[in-house]
């Protein structure tokens, strides 16, 4: 199943499930009401009061982070590109004759890992590329290792392109683990859980009146989905509606520049 049906069904789940919490909030307000006609529970309103300063606060914070990891995975990217720009560059430091093959490889290098994250929904076709990227960082380090120890090749040559392979190479494990940087599951578990709390309160509140407030049931209801899908959305940008996919015209414009 992938993540765009299970977060469909996420989703779809937590909204009528707020529905039905709000429904059972109002019928426990009118058998309470039944049974005690002056009214419902007073002395309650600090309860309810924190446990939607905890909704909101817990929001916050997962709003928050989600939209950083977004922004670091975009910059990650672009880093990515400077770090094999910064390398490639450094190649014209190598005798010449060794230059040619490296600089196919890097256009190789390039092409691979602009395709890797491309469609992470085929996770056969994302790990064969990022096996292949790892079997090019080594023929590129093994390459350009040779070549700086050449008798035509000068030391302070290798000493610069050194750093800005490891570099290239290093950024890769970065951005591998920056998609697998989300919060505890336990968190989403939570911010559902106080959502469906909410709900019940809300339609606890409202049970005096004579007819259901749909609007505002509807209305907090569909806020509260809408503002987890957008939160569970920045957490997968590879995946959902709010995606990194334009950064990777750095990819583009650095491969351009290698023709």
């Amino acid at each position: 199943m992938n993540y765009v049906l299970m977060g469909s069904i996420a989703i779809a789940g937590l909204f009528f499930g707020m529905l039905i919490a709000s429904e059972i909030g109002r019928r426990i307000g009118l058998a309470r009401l039944a049974r005690n006609p002056a009214g419902l529970a007073q002395g309650v309103g600090s309860a309810e009061t924190s446990l939607f300063a905890l909704l909101g606060l817990l929001i916050a914070f997962s709003f928050s982070g989600a939209a950083s990891r977004f922004e670091a995975r975009r910059h990650l990217i672009i880093e990515e590109t400077n770090a094999i720009g910064t390398a490639y560059l450094r190649l014209d430091l190598l005798p010449s004759d060794a230059q040619p093959e490296l600089r196919a490889l890097f256009r190789q290098y390039v092409d691979t890992r602009f395709l890797t994250y491309r469609d992470v929904r085929d996770e056969a076709a994302t790990a064969m590329r990022l096996a292949e990227s790892t079997a090019l960082q080594a023929d590129i380090w093994t390459k350009a290792s040779t070549a700086g120890r050449s008798p035509d090749a000068s030391a302070q040559a290798t000493m610069l392109l050194v750093p800005a392979l490891n570099d290239m190479i290093d950024i890769t494990a970065t951005r591998a683990m920056a998609t697998q940087n989300h919060p505890p599951l336990i968190i989403f578990f939570l911010l559902g859980g106080l959502s469906l709390g909410g709900a019940l309160l809300i339609g606890y509140d409202t049970s005096p009146n004579k007819e259901r407030s749909w609007f505002h049931t509807l209305a907090f209801a569909t806020i509260l989905t809408l503002t987890v899908y957008v939160i569970l959305d920045l957490e997968v940008p590879r995946l959902g509606l709010i995606r990194v996919d334009d950064a990777d015209q750095a990819f583009i414009e650095l491969r351009n520049t290698m023709q």
